[in-house]
């Protein structure tokens, strides 16, 4: 047995852990010329989240056909590839129950109920959600501090937050994560699933280095991944990780290896089958609280079902981009859809006394690798799941806890972008430090607030980096008059060192003031241009303005008034077009520009 298991370990390794060629090197110099285009290409698409999908996690299956959602041929494979997700899900939605602090079945209900209700409504197909680490953290404590009860409760109240979110069109906020937090989220998501398969050799291994569990351990697991990376090889038509996972659990029976099974994991009531093991329907105790003491109750579940509510859908929202991206199958999710789904899935598993849950990226992404990309995939998982316990439960808790981090570390090899090593050197400062910042809040925090520190250190680089480009070139004609050239985005971060451009004393009676290679872009920028004519007025000298979009000349009509310490000179074709960051219903009515709109006359004095 020794034997077979040391040579499982060198056969898994040198297939599975072997780092794709072209990730970490660039190209050689003397590539053809077209080849050299390309490589560019590829990396000047940085802000194209969807495009860059398939570059920010590698895939090992190849290219994947698209195929027809209502051909033979899909259904198929959407249906083997849900079953192979459902095996993927037991370990984790077990080990999440832990972290919940429940019973580890009510971690396979929660991923049997939420995973159907959020793939029959969610945004998009081939898309997996169950019970989740993210979410269960959050909820640890309410768990520790009130029980279950209120655990239902809050799951509940998050699922209607997300409902409510949904319809009201949040989801599109989603579009404002920056590519940095995207690397950021997909490699701090990366170091969380290593570290949680991880956990599994800690037993073993206590029995030391060289001891059958150790072995066993160790042996099945690198057979696993290095089965998942040749079955690809040989057929496709079953998904590699049902083929390895079922390989290795035979051989793992029929050698009687010491290894960990689901059921020595969970415990055997989770997996004694029979309809006993579904859930049911009923209002959670605790809203009881709602009619004796409203006030107390929302206290205390509020914000944990706010917090888990932001949670998964930050990390549900972010899959769905992902999957958008490497699924290729011409289909875009609705974030508004993928909302209302995963609330309508955690009312669901509230009221069937689940923990709640989100989208998985891990097993979304052994989903659409395998070929599930409609919603029948996700729909097959839940009920596979939900049959399996309660028919085949016994034979699925003598799968071994081995098989399946095999193949959660493959996932998470495939989940850190790799590609984000190659970018040290060849992108700004501040955009790695985003995604140092977002990985290690994901890791040592959760991903909700990871994103926000992204998307503030990312909104912040750029404000500051934008204010430092304008700059005023002065050039004095013949005629006497003084012209400034603006170049640079005129807006709230650089209204300073616009107006330090300026010499308004030394300046002669009338100054020009062109705009032509500027933008003018939201209401400080007008305020501050107001600001400088004043400056002007007060001197008896008048400000000429020139080069603005139709829109911005007459926003300034509006705020200068009967003011007449500024001229706004006669709009030209020349003039730039674009739209200022203005509620126009404030200012009465403001026609919006359009190329082929002519520029409006020069108001009458």
């Amino acid at each position: 047995m020794r034997s077979f298991l040391v040579h499982a370990v060198l056969f898994g390794l040198g297939t599975s852990l072997r780092m794709p060629r072209g990730l970490l090197l660039r190209r050689p110099s003397n590539a053809p010329t077209a080849t050299r285009a390309a490589a560019v290409a590829e990396i000047s698409r940085d802000e194209d989240l969807v495009a860059n999908a398939p570059e920010l996690l590698f895939t090992p299956l190849g290219p994947r056909k698209a195929l027809n959602p209502l051909s033979p041929e899909s259904a198929t494979k959407n249906a083997l590839s849900g079953f192979a997700v459902s095996l993927a899900m037991i370990p984790e939605a077990v080990a999440f129950a832990f972290v919940a602090g429940v019973s580890p079945i009510v971690g396979l209900q929660t991923t049997a109920v939420l995973g159907f209700v959020a793939a029959a409504f969610g945004g998009r197909g081939g898309i997996t959600t169950g019970a989740s680490g993210a979410c269960a953290v959050v909820v640890a404590g309410l768990v520790a501090s009130h029980g279950a009860s209120y655990l239902s409760a809050a799951v509940a109240l998050a699922g209607l937050i997300q409902v409510s979110l949904g319809v009201l069109g949040a989801g599109k906020f989603i579009r404002l994560v920056p590519h940095p937090v995207m690397l950021g989220f997909v490699n701090g998501l990366a170091v969380v699933m290593t570290r949680a398969q991880l956990r599994h050799f800690r037993a073993p291994l206590a029995c030391g280095l060289a001891s059958p569990e150790a072995l066993a351990m160790v042996g099945l697991t690198s057979l696993t991944m290095g089965l998942v990376r040749l079955v690809p090889r040989l057929t496709r038509a079953v998904p590699p990780t049902l083929a390895a996972v079922s390989l290795v659990s035979v051989l793992s029976s029929v050698l009687k290896l010491p290894a960990t099974t689901l059921a020595d994991l969970a415990g055997k009531e989770a997996f004694a089958g029979g309809l006993k093991v579904l859930p049911s329907f009923k209002v959670p105790a605790a809203f009881s609280a709602l009619k004796t003491a409203p006030a107390a109750f929302l206290k205390v579940v509020l914000p944990y079902a706010a917090t888990m509510a932001c949670v998964g859908l930050v990390e549900s929202l972010l899959t769905l981009q992902l999957v958008d991206g490497i699924a290729d199958d011409g289909n875009r999710g609705s974030t508004r859809q993928e909302c209302i789904g995963q609330g309508l899935g955690n009312l669901a598993s509230g009221l069937t006394g689940g923990q709640g849950g989100c989208a998985l990226i891990g097993q979304s992404l052994i989903n659409v690798e395998a070929g599930g990309t409609s919603r029948l995939s996700g729909m097959v998982m839940a009920g596979g799941l939900a049959a399996g316990l309660v028919s085949a439960a016994p034979l699925l808790g003598r799968i071994p806890i081995a098989a399946l981090v095999g193949v959660m570390l493959l996932v998470c090899k495939q989940t850190f972008s790799w590609s984000s090593l190659r970018l040290i050197n060849k992108i700004p400062k501040v955009d790695l430090f985003t995604i140092a910042l977002v990985s290690t809040v994901t890791v040592t925090k959760d991903l909700a607030q990871a994103v926000f520190y992204g998307v503030v250190a990312s909104a912040l680089g750029f404000a500051w980096k934008q204010s430092t480009r304008i700059k005023a070139t002065s050039s004095v004609p013949t005629g006497g008059w003084k012209t400034y050239a603006v170049d640079g985005p005129l807006f709230f971060g650089s209204t300073s060192t616009f107006s330090n451009q300026f010499d308004p004393k030394s300046d002669p009676n009338d100054v020009i003031i062109d705009f032509k290679s500027s933008r003018v872009v939201d209401h400080s920028a007008l305020e501050s241009i107001n600001e400088l004519a004043r400056k002007y007025g007060d001197l008896s000298k008048k400000v000429h303005l020139r080069g603005l979009s139709s829109d911005c000349y007459q926003l300034l009509e509006r705020l200068n008034g009967a003011s007449t310490d500024y001229e706004l000179m006669e709009p030209s074709s020349e003039d730039p077009i674009y739209e200022v960051a203005e509620d126009y219903s404030k200012y009465g009515t403001i026609s919006v520009p359009r190329k082929d709109a002519a520029p409006p006359a020069e108001p009458e004095e």
